[in-house]
């Protein structure tokens, strides 16, 4: 098919769009403001990479088993430069609890509830040094797209781009793969065409700091304290990485705004990580040296653009995947698995029709189907978060009895019963690593009668299989790292 495609961003998405339309006949040119990466391995390109475009370029990555599997099953070659690269794979079997291993039997679902975890500079190297391997596809570095080019009309089209130097590039199709700071919908708006979307903020803040074991040093043994957890005040979470490195990630509501001005500070990062029993052990100086500053992340909210609302398509010749188009809590983890995703079902979409407006609701159709339960999923975990985090800084506030109860289901019932049974783990892992419905498994009869059970046991009867308290109470890590833990109290309503 004799098709020319231009990507506006070579970052994941462009990477996984080039990877999905390659060897279809198409010539396809991605368009990326930024300098390639420096040469010099994984460490260069961690330490020297500018990335205008990119701003989480150094916040913690992993790509979850969804695409792993795509990366396994459609790219083989790259899955082994990844690993070859320095790149981790995390299995089922590393998360398992004992009292899972006390009765586990594998299954062959297990290798695919698998992970790949690496610095976000180490992934896209390499993604981008397989991608210009591909053929038919071209990576155009530091080249930006100032414009659209478009033909108006009922409905407009677009017909390429124009470039900063007033270069105009014709194309087939666009594909806006420019993420978070896309300015095509800006674009479009201008010329009168409007592209439905709704947003919310997600409530919450990213700092990240980066480790290197030292000389001889290996991971710190998992424990009965978790490398992840939530205290409502904050989230938490160790992220291995290559070559020895892992990232630590802290994540902070908006709303306690003394903390997220303390967290900056590398050393109140690293007093934090201390009074935690899971992280501890990996900032222990003997342990691993910090690599990085604190990189903080904010002004984050989910959104979703509707390019054929109500079925009309509201332009023809112009597709956007990635953050372009769905974006998400970062904390969930599926940002490239939606860019990666959301190419593929690009691929699917030009295939199944040829008429650009057939194409873009066989596309709009698609991104609903696949995506959107995840996207709903994780905009009511937001809202459930936010208002237990504003609760917290609200004296005298007492939870409803509903709301203890739901709780007190998730906490003592889901939670408990997932530590202690295998099979009810892997439902959930399908579902949070978007192998099926994110839902599903909690409406099986079975398995929410395996939770009813472990629940009516009560908290005594369940306390083995608790983990180790996360970390301590909001006052006493305040006090502890030196934060006024009364600085953002509000007035009760």
């Amino acid at each position: 098919m004799n098709e020319r495609v231009l990507v506006i961003g070579a970052g994941m998405a462009g990477l996984w769009t080039a990877m999905a339309l390659s060897g279809s006949g198409r010539e396809i040119t991605l368009l990326e403001r930024d300098p390639p990466p420096p040469e010099g391995g994984p460490d260069a390109a961690f330490e020297s990479w500018r990335r205008r475009g990119v701003g989480h370029l150094r916040h913690s990555h992993a790509f979850l088993a969804r695409l792993r599997t795509l990366v396994r099953d459609e790219h083989p070659g790259l899955l082994k430069a990844l690993l070859d690269g320095g790149c981790r794979e995390l299995g089922f079997e590393g998360g398992l609890t004992p009292a899972h291993k006390a009765n586990y039997t594998p299954k062959p679902i297990d290798a695919d509830l698998a992970i790949l975890t690496s610095r976000r500079t180490t992934l896209e190297t390499t993604m981008r040094s397989y991608v210009e391997g591909l053929p038919g596809v071209a990576i155009r570095g530091e080249t930006y797209v100032e414009d659209l080019a478009i033909v108006t009309g009922a409905p407009s089209r677009v017909t390429g781009v124009r470039l900063e130097d007033g270069t105009v590039l014709e194309a087939d199709i666009v594909v806006d793969a420019a993420g978070r700071n896309s300015q095509a919908f800006e674009r479009l708006a201008g010329l009168g065409v409007a592209i439905p979307e709704t947003s919310e903020a997600c409530g919450v803040i990213y700092f990240t700091r980066h480790y290197r074991l030292n000389p001889g040093q290996t991971e710190p043994p998992r424990g009965k304290a978790g490398t992840t957890g939530d205290l409502g005040y904050l989230k938490f979470g160790v992220f291995p990485a290559d070559n020895g490195c892992f990232s630590i990630t802290l994540c902070v509501p908006e709303v306690e705004e003394a903390l997220r001005s303390a967290i900056v500070n590398p050393e109140t990062f690293d007093a934090i990580c201390r009074q935690l029993p899971g992280l501890d052990p990996w900032v222990d100086p003997a342990t691993a040296t910090p690599t990085s500053k604190v990189f903080g992340m904010g002004m984050l909210e989910s959104r979703w653009r509707d390019l054929a609302h109500e079925g009309r398509p509201a332009i023809e010749g112009f597709f956007a995947v990635g953050d372009s188009v769905v974006r998400t809590n970062p904390l969930y983890g599926r940002g490239c698995s939606f860019a990666a995703v959301s190419a593929y079902l690009l691929r699917d979409a030009l295939a199944a029709a040829s008429l650009p407006g057939a194409r873009l609701l066989v596309y709009r159709d698609s991104l609903e189907r696949e995506l959107r339960p995840y996207y709903e999923a994780m905009r009511k975990a937001d809202r459930s978060a936010i208002r237990r985090a504003e609760a917290v800084l609200t004296p005298g506030h007492k939870p409803s009895v509903r709301g203890r109860l739901a709780r007190s289901f998730l906490e003592d019932g889901v939670a408990i019963a997932m530590r202690q049974d295998v099979e009810l783990l892997r439902e959930f892992l399908r579902g949070f690593h978007m192998l099926e419905h994110p839902d599903a498994w909690l409406k099986r009869p079975a398995n929410l009668a395996k939770i009813a059970r472990v629940w009516a046991r009560g908290r005594k009867r369940n306390a083995e299989l608790y983990p180790a308290k996360g970390g301590p109470e909001r006052e006493e890590m305040f006090q502890r790292v030196g934060v006024s833990a009364t600085a953002d109290l509000r007035a009760a309503a």
